[in-house]
């Protein structure tokens, strides 16, 4: 919940603007601190943002100077944005981009040598299931720090790193790991399908299979391996199949090599 209150401009409405901006009001961020700049939100949007109070602006320049300046704009769209925010970065802003593959340098270019913060946020957060790493750079302070925390804090989980050349790795593990997971699903219910399972039947089976063990895996203090081993009972079922997954570590190296590419193409967009 709301431990500081401090004025916040959201620069884009868009899906994950929204979804962040929602989760704070919920959280208890008061409408009267939030500013909102987007000249064409879909009018669904519009109509919560005027129904919650919020202020609503098409221009940066209407906004004038914050305590935080987050930025959730498509990364398409940062060239053409980013130039025209320099006059909300006031001495103690602190601007936040979750847009993949603007680095902290083209930031500071952009908006002058200021505090930053690099986020890279994932698709969970539309459900306040999220995982956001940050990495701000020398120039945040504790205060910043804390105030980005409670912003992110209210659509899921937050992690801080050091170094920038680690959000590439992020942005492959966590930024795009919950399409691995959806086609995961997709793969289960074919097999389940194959097995001579009516698709509908298949489908339901494997999203709420995976939706349940994510949650344990999300709620229970035990590692993935244990949690794993728990369920797999000696020359049982699953002992079957995971022999197929993990002969010569078969799955793993799959994965890393899914992951490397990810992480290669995230360098490239950068």
């Amino acid at each position: 919940m709301v431990s500081e209150t401090f004025s916040t401009i959201l620069v884009g409405a868009g899906n994950m603007g929204s979804a962040m901006l929602f989760g704070w009001l919920e959280n208890g961020i008061p409408a009267k601190s939030v500013t909102v700049v987007d000249p064409s939100p879909r009018d669904d949007i519009r109509e919560r943002l005027e129904a919650a109070g919020v202020n609503l602006v098409a221009e940066a320049g209407e906004a004038g100077e914050v305590d935080v300046l987050l930025i959730a704009v498509k990364p398409q769209l940062m060239d053409k944005v980013l130039p025209g925010l320099a006059t909300l970065m006031g001495e103690n802003t602190v601007a936040v981009s979750v847009a993949a593959g603007t680095t902290i340098s083209k930031l500071e270019t952009d908006l002058g040598p200021g505090s930053i913060v690099r986020a890279m946020p994932n698709t969970p957060a539309l459900l306040k299931r999220g995982i956001t790493a940050c990495c701000p750079n020398p120039k945040v302070t504790n205060v910043q720090m804390a105030r980005v925390q409670q912003l992110l804090e209210a659509n899921g989980k937050v992690e801080w790193i050091r170094e920038e050349s680690l959000i590439d790795a992020v942005t492959a593990v966590s930024g795009s790991g919950p399409a691995y997971v959806f086609h995961l699903a997709e793969c289960l219910a074919a097999a389940g399908v194959e097995q001579g399972l009516p698709e509908d039947v298949a489908n339901r089976l494997a999203r709420e299979t995976i939706a349940g063990a994510g949650e344990m895996l999300s709620r229970l203090p035990e590692e993935s391996s244990k949690l794993r081993e728990n369920v797999t009972s000696p020359n049982g079922t699953t002992a079957a199949a995971l022999s197929v997954f993990m002969e010569d570590e078969a799955l793993k190296r799959l994965v890393s090599k899914a992951v490397a590419a990810a992480r290669k193409r995230s360098e490239e967009l950068s």
